[in-house]
């Protein structure tokens, strides 16, 4: 099992590790600070760096449920068996624009409050998709969003139970994807006094951190379907 070092820390930037197997695969370690994919967000990508100071590319990381094991995507993996020691180290730019932009998501939802139907978090850009048949106003969207971005409050996690969860469904806002239940807990982030709802990717600790937000596109995808694409200035 990999312990999933991001979810307590998602600013931690490398870890020490054990490669519990590496095969065609991909690399699995006892612990990590690759994100890996799902949710909307990506993988990280990064290097595995051995003991004689070698790198081995990561290049995606996936989860492997069979196995509660999360799988580095990388070519190398016959240099490595199991019991080696490596440090796992993220591309720590792109996992910030992606935390920057997953936060940001979180807001745009709270500035449109309609079910979601999809979405994507990009690095430092994004889209959600909301089953609504109004017409939304671009500036009148990026104003709102900022103005909540400009609130720099905190943002936390915590966890419920399933039970929890299912006594309160209005804290679920995506209808194609669903929180991950059966383990008898759920994780839950919090935008102090915007937002909560389950989520297991990564943000940033304050909104201020987004930085600038603009609303670049709104497309009609259908009669009850409007996507909203966002992209963030430079940090």
């Amino acid at each position: 099992m990999t312990e999933p070092l991001f979810r307590t820390d998602a600013y931690l930037r490398e870890t020490q590790a054990k490669v519990l197997f590496a095969d065609e695969r991909g690399i699995a370690l006892d612990r990590t600070v690759f994100y890996a994919q799902g949710g909307g967000q990506p993988g990280d990508r990064g290097a595995l760096i051995l003991a004689d100071g070698r790198e081995i590319l990561v290049v995606n990381a996936t989860y492997d449920a069979d196995r509660k094991t999360i799988l580095h995507k990388a070519e190398g993996a016959e240099l490595l068996q199991a019991g080696d020691s490596v440090t796992a180290r993220i591309d720590w730019d792109l996992r910030f624009k992606r935390m920057r932009a997953h936060t940001a998501l979180h807001l745009l939802s709270v500035v449109l409050p309609y079910p979601v139907t999809g979405g994507s978090v990009g690095d430092a850009e994004g889209r959600l998709d909301f089953d609504c048949e109004s017409l939304f106003d671009k500036a009148d969207v990026e104003a709102r969003l900022n103005a909540l971005i400009a609130k720099n409050a905190a943002v936390t996690d915590r966890w419920i139970t399933d039970a929890e969860l299912e006594a309160n469904p209005g804290l679920v806002k995506t209808m194609s994807v669903k929180p991950p239940m059966g383990t008898g807990r759920v994780r839950i982030v919090s935008i102090e006094g915007l937002d909560l709802q389950p989520c297991g990717g990564t943000h940033v600790a304050r909104t201020s951190e987004i930085g600038h937000a603009t609303v670049t596109q709104i497309e009609k995808k259908g009669r009850l379907n409007r996507r909203v694409r966002i992209a963030l200035s430079e940090a």
